[in-house]
């Protein structure tokens, strides 16, 4: 009977185990297959075309040109490589604008000469650019449709303008998210890490027994707090803090998400920090101090360059803390997706991004299985976080057996 108890327990054990790590692989699957779905695919809203003059040379434009087309910063076929005209934008809303709804056909019948008087107004006008749907092209036309090149790799990490929903073409570039991460994340680290360590020392060296008894679950305590209420801290305390201080516009910027990211990281420094600190071996201190070195000498000396390890692992793992966070950045920063110059300046990352914006994609979207290619970037970062403390942790142990 304690045989069959055993195997069924073990049996069980196994289950849970395969049940765990087959769910997980198929969240990681998930994942990257949506997100593969964005590249390769044209920028443009489904059904729509970019079409010219027939004698217009231009065959292709990115999104970037495109965009700068319709915004007006390019008003000149010759900026383009094409020849020296002026550029004339058209839409269906300014079919009107040429034609009158009598001449398009009249409403009683549907606008049946629509698709012919579109293609009309291109073939009348040497700098058009039009922007339509492709129903509306007739089987004989003579304009020419612009290839759009389709979003890649280089486009998608080294664009700098994110504007998913932008017309007619979307913009998805993630390199002020990626760098607004990455800043937010550091600057956090380079805060935290001093107080961290000095806290994780003071409590492992310093601080008697009594105190250490109330300190350490005080601490561990900060780090089940919500988010979002480091987030409501952030935004009642930080954000006027920093305009007021830097007299700036405003307070939220990525300054203020380092700070609140700071705060937020400080538990996991100081948990793992103070127990690889702690499990340095006594015989070790008391050496040193046998040789006549002092208490401060001792554990920068001694115990620190021993805990080194841990005490690196405990920073990387305050990284991945900031790095994933969502909430109290979301709330803090100003979430401005724009390449970041300065640490005073609004800033946003890419888990808030995924945040704010993944219930407002429509399923199958190039929005929506762009949000999962930012997941699969999020993901990637915090898999080689976790790999580097794994690999930091192993050479710690293989240094301490020797």
């Amino acid at each position: 009977m304690k045989k069959l108890l055993e195997k069924l327990t073990e049996g069980i054990l196994m289950l849970s185990g395969t049940v765990t790590t087959v769910t997980v692989l198929l969240i990681v699957f998930f994942l990257f297959k949506e997100g593969a779905g964005l590249f390769g695919k044209s920028p443009t809203e489904d059904g729509f075309t970019v079409a010219v003059n027939h004698n217009n040379p231009i065959d292709k434009l990115s999104p970037e040109q495109i965009k700068n087309v319709f915004d007006q910063n390019i008003v000149n076929w010759k900026e383009l490589g094409g020849n020296d005209d002026s550029i004339i934008l058209f839409r269906m809303d300014d079919l009107l604008s040429y034609y009158s709804e009598d001449e398009l056909g009249g409403i009683d019948t549907n606008m049946s000469l629509l698709a012919q008087k579109i293609d009309q107004v291109i073939e009348n006008n040497k700098g058009v650019i039009a922007f339509i749907s492709a129903n509306e092209i007739p089987k004989e036309h003579h304009s020419k449709l612009v290839r759009i090149e389709s979003i890649g790799l280089g486009s998608f990490f080294g664009g700098e303008v994110w504007f998913p929903t932008s017309t007619p073409v979307a913009q998805f570039g993630i390199y002020p998210l990626l760098m607004g991460t990455l800043w937010v994340s550091f600057i956090a680290i380079l805060i935290a890490l001093p107080f961290g360590l000095a806290a994780a020392i003071y409590m492992a060296e310093i601080a008697d027994s009594k105190v250490r008894g109330i300190l350490k679950p005080i601490i561990e305590l900060l780090a089940g707090i919500p988010s979002v209420v480091y987030g409501f801290f952030g935004l009642i305390v930080l954000v006027p803090l920093v305009q007021q201080l830097f007299n700036l516009p405003v307070g939220e910027t990525g300054l203020t998400g380092s700070i609140v990211l700071a705060i937020m990281a400080l538990p996991t420094i100081i948990t793992v920090a103070e127990d690889a600190i702690t499990r340095t071996p006594r015989s070790v201190r008391e050496a040193s101090l046998a040789l006549g070195a002092s208490q401060w000498q001792t554990i920068y000396r001694i115990v620190i360059p021993a805990a080194s390890s841990g005490i690196t692992a405990a920073v990387i793992l305050g990284i991945g803390r900031a790095i994933g966070e969502t909430m109290a950045v979301l709330m803090v920063t100003g979430n401005a997706a724009v390449v970041p110059h300065s640490m005073l300046e609004p800033m946003r990352t890419i888990p808030a991004t995924i945040a704010a914006e993944l219930g407002e994609a429509a399923k199958g979207s190039l929005h929506y299985d762009a949000l999962f290619a930012l997941g699969c970037v999020l993901f990637i970062i915090t898999m080689l976080v976790n790999i580097t403390v794994e690999m930091i942790s192993k050479k710690g142990t293989k240094n301490k057996l020797r």
